[in-house]
């Protein structure tokens, strides 16, 4: 085959993302790879957006998927369930902490943050405190792409041409250590500070006013795989207990095991009030995401009025629930929670000993399999490199060259500067696929960063 065919094309018909980039052409997928026309293998370090936690060729997933398409491929769920919903809502309802035990499901993340606001608001309706509805989020985080997770998110280049759309929405201070915490003050009291922030705009709205808090327990693309410090979700916890607000966790990016644990909240130690998922509650292999709530408030929803007043033409999509029911037995019957932990430790030592002193790394973070380096023009002073450098988008293209699919971001500051690149690569890799990842990316980096100065 011609050298020709590796090369990127354009479409005639087809709206991309990014209609004025050329796009390779995927062939094929083989384990974590993903392979092009012209046969040429991709290392996919970040699972595509934190989505393909089995890689691209699980076989017993595709036979899963296989055999249920076979059997039945779509049921509407106004009308049936099926074997795999029940199934797959019964285990991530014994898998998830507290009384997290209901499970709403979606097409993906966005509708389940859609689904999580939806729910907190009927809820209070129901109980008679119809004057809650105003949400509180963080700055700099992300929620989704429908205009009620656009809302809610922080991103600010995201928002920007949408305003007039989007629902007011209050938003504080990101749980950004690197960058916001004070010289004077350790993990503790600086995520006591910013979490307080929370209480203060309660109050500030009023608290007979205010819905829900919405955050990702570790941030994710926007910001760059910040787990938050220590004690800063209990305190947030306390914050919404007292004044009657409700804790949506987002864990669509960091949940169903990329950190370690297969609910990120695990290792807080605390329990949403609802929690979203999805990209590796499917791995993928189908569109689907979940919103788990709390019994309190299924029930208080169910005993008003008998049901919940939301529904899409896929919620609860058998094919994609038979997929994910798959991929979760999977996870369980490998013991791949086990892998992150022990690869992702391995991966972070790498990263460490690669970048620990480069000259344009200022931050090595994350958790498990979902971690981030923040570049920097310059390491002592956390300079960002400017805007118009475009080393996000360098970075994502350097790396297809060599071979590895990372997940660069920029603007991760303040929409505008700052930059990012994350890694979230298959449950399932080996220490030789973190060898090749850190080289891959270190060649990447080197002469991206080079180029940048």
């Amino acid at each position: 085959m011609s050298d020709s065919a590796s090369a990127p094309v354009s479409s005639a018909h087809v709206f991309h993302r990014a209609p004025k980039s050329a796009m390779r052409v995927a062939a094929g997928g083989d384990g974590p790879y993903i392979i092009d026309r012209a046969g040429k293998r991709y290392l996919d370090a970040s699972g595509g957006a934190a989505v393909s936690c089995l890689g691209h060729s699980h076989p017993k997933v595709i036979a899963a998927l296989k055999s249920q398409i076979d059997r039945l491929a779509f049921v509407h769920t106004g009308f049936f369930t099926a074997e795999p919903i029940e199934e797959l809502a019964d285990m991530l309802a014994a898998d998830a902490p507290g009384d997290l035990d209901r499970v709403y499901f979606t097409s993906g993340g966005s509708e389940s943050l859609e689904a999580a606001l939806k729910l907190a608001r009927q809820y209070f309706v129901d109980r008679g405190e119809p004057s809650r509805h105003r949400i509180v989020a963080r700055r700099q985080s992300y929620h989704g792409n429908t205009l009620g997770a656009l809302a809610t998110g922080g991103n600010m280049w995201r928002r920007r041409a949408y305003e007039p759309l989007l629902v007011p929405v209050s938003h504080i201070a990101p749980c950004y250590p690197y960058r916001d915490r004070r010289e004077d003050e350790g993990d503790e009291a600086y995520g006591r500070r910013i979490a307080d922030e929370l209480d203060a705009e309660i109050v500030r709205l009023g608290a007979d006013n205010v819905m829900c808090f919405v955050a990702e327990t570790v941030s994710g693309a926007t910001l760059g795989c910040v787990p938050p410090v220590p004690g800063y979700l209990k305190r947030i916890r306390e914050i919404c207990d007292r004044h009657g607000v409700l804790l949506i966790l987002d864990e669509v990016m960091c949940g169903m095991g990329r950190t370690g644990t297969l609910f990120a909240c695990e290792q807080e130690g605390v329990v949403p009030d609802i929690a979203i998922i999805a990209k590796a509650l499917g791995a993928g292999y189908q569109p689907i995401g979940a919103m788990l709530a709390r019994r309190g408030i299924f029930e208080t929803v169910v005993g008003a009025t008998g049901y919940f007043q939301h529904g899409h033409t896929y919620t609860g999509h058998v094919s994609a629930c038979a997929a994910a029911l798959a991929v979760q037995k999977a996870i369980k019957e490998e013991d791949l929670l086990a892998n992150v932990r022990a690869r992702g430790a391995e991966l972070a030592e790498a990263l460490v000993e690669r970048f620990g002193n480069h000259h344009h790394v200022g931050d090595i973070r994350g958790r498990g399999l979902f971690l981030a380096l923040e570049l920097v023009a310059d390491r002592t002073t956390r300079t960002p490199f400017a805007a118009e450098r475009k080393v996000a988008a360098r970075i994502k293209e350097t790396a297809l060259e060599n071979g590895l699919m990372c997940y660069p971001m920029g603007g991760i500051i303040d929409g505008i500067s700052g930059d990012h690149v994350m890694l979230a690569p298959p449950f399932n890799i080996t220490s030789s696929h973190v060898g090749e990842i850190v080289d891959k990316l270190g060649r990447t980096i080197e002469a991206v960063t080079t180029a940048a100065a």
